[in-house]
């Protein structure tokens, strides 16, 4: 079983995380922005099979969870990986910004794949490229650095940025985004789709003929029936309760 640790970062009342009033009257808080995307990700991933998902966050928002009981969390869920979905800050209104995804100052192969395919996914789906010299980045950030899975921290768009900003608040974003974030964790951990179960047989079109053999005392005699009525041109159906 695939073992998925999601997390939106921070929470609802954090200090200053939060999109600009130039570009968003209502200042939208990162946490919900984070949220959002991380609630569609759960959304999409139940078209597929094969996997277990915890959520390292509170749920609601409103609880401050310590980032050292958040990557403990992971860590005892036994995560094949972590997904940290944030958003920037930092071109203090200008028109710079772009997707970012991070990783700890050193990590092994399957740690950048994740971190390739999060990020490919990511400018593929929103094309949110931006101008950022190294988007494929590395940090000591603590949620890389204290779980022992492969783990990656996205900022999803800088939320001071004037081309960033009005887009990253708008819920086609958050869609575009979670889609991404979808893809990239079933291409990794090789989900398969839900498994349906077939169809009942469709009952023949045309003229038909229903022969139900309960109402026959031979067996045979309904498969006669249905025989001559075959011969006929008719289409027919034996229903055998």
């Amino acid at each position: 079983m695939f073992k998925i640790a999601l997390n939106a970062g921070h929470y609802f009342y954090e200090p200053g995380r939060r999109v600009s009033r130039a570009f968003d009257s209502n200042e939208t808080r990162e946490w919900v922005l984070n949220a959002r995307i991380c609630e569609k990700v759960e959304q999409k991933l139940k078209a597929y099979e094969g996997y277990t998902l915890l959520r390292i966050d509170d749920r609601t928002g409103e609880t401050p969870t310590p980032l050292n009981d958040r990557t403990a969390k992971a860590n005892r869920f036994g995560a094949d990986i972590y997904v940290s979905v944030h958003h920037n800050a930092g071109v203090a209104g200008g028109s710079g910004g772009g997707i970012m995804a991070f990783t700890y100052l050193t990590v092994d192969e399957p740690t950048r794949r994740l971190q390739r395919l999060l990020y490919e996914k990511l400018i593929e789906k929103t094309g949110l490229i931006g101008n950022r010299a190294t988007p494929l980045a590395t940090a000591d950030f603590a949620e890389c650095r204290q779980t022992v899975m492969p783990a990656v921290l996205l900022e999803c768009g800088f939320m001071d940025s004037s081309t960033d900003a009005p887009i990253i608040i708008t819920d086609t974003f958050a869609e575009k985004a979670a889609q991404a974030i979808t893809e990239a964790i079933v291409e990794y951990g090789q989900l398969q789709p839900v498994k349906t179960s077939d169809p009942a047989p469709a009952e023949p079109a045309g003229p038909l003929y229903r022969v139900q053999v309960g109402a026959f005392k031979e067996k045979a005699n309904a498969e006669a029936l249905a025989e001559r009525l075959k011969k006929e041109g008719y289409s027919v159906y034996i229903k055998r309760e």
